[in-house]
C-alpha cells in the first residue's frame, strides 16, 4: 500500500460522493429482498440450542426494538442491496443504543462505551450509523417520544459523529489512538448506567449468581435460575474446563500468570441477550485468595457475522472468538484485561469477564430530554471507533461540512423502523411465538 498525503485521503473521501451521493442514504429498497425475514433468521439459527428459540422468539416478539435486536441478520441483508461508500472501517456490526455501556478498564476506572461486537467485521462505516439511527427512532418510540423528537435525536447523533470525525481529521494519529470523551458522566442515562456498574462488583456477582452446596458445609455452586442459569456437571463440565488451555495460551504472560491464582469452583449454562439466545454460553466461578476473592469468566459461543456473506473482501474467519476480539480491540480505547478466545470441538467461543462493573441503559433511561443527549454520545463513540480502525480524513472527506448527511439518514432511520415494525408484526402472526 502506498503512503498518500492528508489532502489525497480527504480527496479520496470528496471522490466517493460519485459512488454514493450523500443525499442517496436514505435509500431502502425492501423489494430488493431475496428471502423473506423469517427464512433469514431461521438460517442464522441453525446449530443454535433447539430449546431456546422459542425464548428467542418471545423476547424478540416483546416490542419492535426487541424485534430489532435479535434482527441484524435482516438488516445486514437490506444493507446489502443498497449502493455503499466504499469507506471501510471496524464496524461494530449492531449498533444500537443498548449496546453501548459502563464497564470496568483494566485500571479499575469506570468506562463508558460500544461495548457488544458479536458481529463485528470491516465493512462500509455508513452501515454503523444506519443500524443506530434506526435504533434511536424505535428507541424513541418506546419511550414515548413524539417522531419529531426521536428524528432529531437521529440528526443530532449524526451531526455529533460529523463534527468528531471532523477534529479527529486534524488530530495527530496517536492523539486519535488514545482520545478520551471526558463529559459522558454528565449526560444523565450514561450516569446511570455507571451508577449500575459501580454496584456490579464481583462481590455483587457472588450474592446474586452462588449459592451453599447442600449437604456439603462451606462450599458453594452455581445457583439454578431456570432458564436463564443452569448448572453443568460430569464431562459436559470438564470439556468447558478443558477450553480454558487453548485460551490461557492467548493472554499476555501476566494475565496468565493472575488466572493460574484461581481456581475453578464450578461451571453453569447462562442464557444471554436477546439475539444471542440459542448459542451456547458458559460461566466459570472461579476463587482466588478464599471464598470472597471471586472470578467469574463467561465463555460465549460465536457464529460469523451478519454481514460476512455480503462483504467481497470478508474471508470466512479462522476463528469468530478471534474476529470478535480484533474488532472489539480495533473500536475501544481500553478493553477487558481477561479477553480472550477458545473451541469446544469445532464451535467457535469468546472469553471474557462476566459482568466485572458492567451497567447498560435502559429504554426507561431515554425519556425526557434523554434520547437527544445520548444520541449524541452515540454518535460521539461511533466517530472515535471508526476513527481508530479506519482513515478520519477519507471519512470526513465524505462527510463535507453541511448537514446534509444527518438529515438523511435520519431519513432513513425512520424509513427502517417502520419496516421493522412490519416484520416485527410478520414474526407475531409466524406461529413461532404465543401472542395474547
Amino acid at each position: 500500500m502506498n503512503w498518500a498525503t492528508p489532502e489525497e485521503r480527504r480527496n479520496l473521501g470528496q471522490s466517493r460522493r460519485r459512488q454514493l451521493r450523500r443525499q442517496q442514504n436514505d435509500q431502502l429498497n425492501i423489494k430488493a429482498r431475496k428471502a423473506t425475514p423469517l427464512s433469514l433468521l431461521e438460517r442464522a439459527e441453525h446449530g443454535r440450542v433447539p430449546a431456546l428459540l422459542k425464548l428467542k422468539h418471545q423476547l424478540m416478539a416483546q416490542s419492535p426494538f426487541s424485534y430489532f435486536r435479535g434482527a441484524a441478520p435482516v438488516m445486514a441483508a437490506d444493507l446489502a442491496v443498497l449502493p455503499n461508500t466504499g469507506i471501510e472501517a471496524q464496524l461494530c456490526g449492531d449498533a444500537h443504543v443498548r449496546n453501548l455501556g459502563a464497564f470496568a478498564a483494566p485500571d479499575g476506572r469506570l468506562v463508558f462505551d460500544i461495548n457488544d461486537f458479536d458481529e463485528t467485521i470491516r465493512g462500509p462505516f455508513e452501515w454503523d450509523l444506519k443500524r443506530m439511527a434506526v435504533s434511536l427512532v424505535l428507541a424513541g418510540r418506546e419511550s414515548r417520544h413524539k417522531e419529531s423528537s426521536a428524528r432529531e435525536a437521529v440528526e443530532q447523533c449524526i451531526l455529533r459523529y460529523c463534527e468528531q470525525m471532523r477534529v479527529f481529521a486534524k488530530m495527530p494519529l496517536l492523539e486519535v489512538g488514545r482520545f478520551q470523551v471526558h463529559r459522558l458522566g454528565n449526560v444523565e442515562p450514561v450516569h446511570k448506567a455507571l451508577l449500575k456498574a459501580e454496584r456490579a462488583t464481583p462481590q455483587h456477582n457472588l450474592e446474586l449468581l452462588i449459592g451453599p452446596t447442600p449437604g456439603k458445609p462451606g462450599t458453594r455452586r452455581f445457583k439454578e435460575i431456570k432458564p436463564n442459569l443452569t448448572r453443568i456437571t460430569g464431562s459436559q463440565a470438564e470439556k468447558v474446563l478443558s477450553a480454558l488451555d487453548p485460551y490461557r495460551e492467548i493472554l499476555e504472560s501476566q494475565r496468565q500468570h493472575l488466572l493460574s491464582l484461581y481456581r475453578p469452583v464450578d461451571v453453569a449454562f447462562k442464557v444471554v441477550g436477546t439475539g444471542s439466545v440459542g448459542l451456547r454460553d458458559y460461566c466459570i466461578y472461579f476463587e482466588g485468595n478464599g471464598p470472597n476473592d471471586p472470578l467469574f469468566l463467561q465463555i460465549k459461543e460465536e457464529a460469523p457475522s451478519a454481514y460476512t456473506p455480503y462483504l467481497s473482501g470478508a474471508r470466512p474467519c479462522l476463528h469468530n472468538g478471534q474476529r470478535v476480539v480484533i474488532g472489539q480491540r480495533a473500536m475501544q480505547l481500553q478493553s477487558d484485561p481477561f479477553l480472550g478466545w477458545t473451541h469446544i470441538g469445532a464451535r467457535h467461543f469468546l472469553v471474557r469477564q462476566l459482568n466485572d462493573h458492567k451497567g447498560s441503559i435502559d429504554l426507561t433511561d431515554l425519556a425526557g430530554s434523554g434520547l437527544m443527549a445520548f444520541g449524541e454520545v452515540c454518535g460521539e463513540l461511533l466517530a472515535r471507533g471508526h476513527a481508530r480502525s479506519g482513515d478520519p480524513q477519507v471519512i470526513a472527506g465524505y462527510l463535507g461540512s453541511g448537514g446534509t448527511f444527518a438529515e438523511t439518514l435520519a431519513k432513513f432511520g425512520v424509513l427502517y423502523a417502520n419496516q421493522t415494525e412490519k416484520d416485527w408484526q410478520a414474526l407475531r402472526r409466524s406461529g413461532k411465538v404465543e401472542t395474547t
